[in-house]
C-alpha cells in the first residue's frame, strides 16, 4: 500500500499569563534536590493552523481569574490570535484539553464555535468527584456553564478516547491529571508534534516521571507519559503545557518578543 501523505501544519504556543515563583512541592510529587526551589510557570494556548482551517487549542484564562488566583495576565489569548493574522470568527474548532480554569475560560469569545472535548470530561466535572474540594479546585463553575451553554446549542463534539480529528491531527485520551484530560498529536514538516497541555506541565514532570500534585489518578499520570512519548516523532516533539522552556527552545514567531513561539519548526536546544 501507497504511504500516506499527512498535512504539514503549523504549530503555535501563545503565552498569555504567568506565575513568576511557584514553589517545587506544588510541581512536583516526588522532588529532587535540583526541583526543591521556587520554579516559574507560563500559560499558553496554541493554534494549528494548516490544510484551509485553524484549530485553537484551549482557551485560557481572563484577568478576574487571573486576580483571583493571583497570576499575572499578560493578554487575552483569544485577541493575541491577531498577531498570527487569525480573527476569532476565522476559528471553527477549539480543542479543549480539559476543562480547568487555565485551559476553558473565555469561551463565551468564540460564539459558534465547535469544541471539542472527551465525554470521560464532561462526566468528571460535573460529576461526583467535585465533591471533594482539591479535584474542584482547578475548576471555575463558570467556565463548566458556558460548556454546557454550548452543549444545549449543539456546539460540542464530544469524543471517547483517541480519534482523529483530522488528517494530520489526533486527540490522544491520556487523563491521570483529570479524568478526560487529552493530548493533541500534530504531524508538522519536522514530523509528529505532541501537545501534551497538562498531561506534563514541564519537561522535568516527564523526565523524572515526577506528576504535577493536582492528579485525578497517579497510575494513569505516569501511563500518560509513555503514550505521548510513543505518539511523538521523538522526545524532542513533546511540548509540555506550562514550561517556560518552551519558548527558550524554540523559535520565536514574528515581532511577538518571544510570546509565540513556532512549534513546527526546529528547536534550538
Amino acid at each position: 500500500m501507497p504511504a500516506i501523505t499527512w498535512p504539514k501544519y503549523e504549530v503555535f504556543a501563545l503565552r498569555y499569563g504567568t506565575m513568576q515563583q511557584r514553589p517545587g512541592r506544588d510541581i512536583f510529587l516526588v522532588t529532587a534536590d535540583a526541583h526543591d526551589g521556587p520554579m516559574p510557570m507560563d500559560y499558553f494556548v496554541w493554534l494549528i493552523r494548516g490544510n484551509g482551517r485553524q484549530y485553537l487549542v484551549d482557551t485560557g484564562f481572563n484577568a478576574q481569574a487571573a486576580l483571583a488566583r493571583k497570576r499575572t495576565f499578560l493578554r487575552c489569548p483569544i485577541e493575541a490570535l491577531q498577531a498570527l493574522g487569525v480573527k476569532r470568527d476565522h476559528v471553527t474548532d477549539v480543542i479543549v484539553t480539559h476543562m480547568h480554569y487555565d485551559h476553558a475560560g473565555n469561551i463565551e469569545l468564540l460564539p459558534r464555535t465547535r469544541l471539542h472535548l472527551q465525554e470521560s470530561e464532561m462526566h468528571y466535572s460535573v460529576g461526583r468527584h467535585m465533591n471533594f474540594t482539591p479535584l474542584r479546585h482547578a475548576y471555575a463553575v463558570e467556565d463548566v456553564t458556558q460548556v454546557v451553554r454550548r452543549l444545549y446549542q449543539d456546539e460540542v463534539v464530544f469524543h471517547q478516547g483517541d480519534e482523529r480529528l483530522a488528517p494530520g491531527i489526533e486527540l490522544l485520551h491520556v487523563g491521570g491529571h483529570t479524568m478526560g484530560l487529552q493530548a493533541v498529536r500534530v504531524h508538522t514538516a519536522r514530523g509528529w508534534v505532541v501537545l501534551a497541555s497538562d498531561a506534563t506541565h514541564y519537561y522535568a514532570n516527564i523526565d523524572n516521571e515526577s506528576p504535577f500534585p493536582v492528579v485525578h489518578d497517579v497510575g494513569a499520570m505516569l501511563a500518560g507519559y509513555r503514550k505521548l512519548l510513543a505518539h511523538a516523532e521523538s522526545p524532542h516533539h513533546l511540548v509540555p503545557g506550562h514550561d517556560p522552556l518552551v519558548r527558550a527552545r524554540y523559535p520565536h514567531w514574528g515581532d511577538s518578543n518571544g510570546e509565540i513561539v513556532a512549534l513546527h519548526l526546529e528547536p534550538s536546544q
